[in-house]
């Protein structure tokens, strides 16, 4: 049952409706079915990257069966194209 976590300085307008985008999003990039997807967005104005408060993300993944060096390349650009879409926080902003 893949678990992520998304620590970050963005707030969003709409805390639930994020994250059941950001499930199904997991759900799809991972190869999960949903139902056993669980997400926990968690905002604090205080998390800085890179000795600053623009805007940033730290991210956890744990998924059996999946989770290898070539594999987690690919959910990193996928999972950060994302962030940058939805949260507007840059590739060189955070670490997976």
């Amino acid at each position: 049952m893949p678990s992520v976590e998304l620590k970050t300085n963005v707030r969003v307008a709409d805390p639930k409706a994020f994250s059941l985008e950001f499930s199904k999003f997991a759900a799809e990039t991972l190869g999960k079915p949903e139902s056993y997807i669980s997400v926990h967005y968690n905002y604090s104005e205080l998390l800085t990257f890179n000795g600053s408060f623009d805007p940033a993300v730290i991210v956890s993944v744990i998924s059996l069966d999946n989770i290898n060096p070539k594999a987690n390349e690919e959910y990193s650009r996928k999972f950060f194209a994302f962030f940058k879409e939805k949260l507007g926080v840059p590739d060189d902003r955070g670490y997976m």
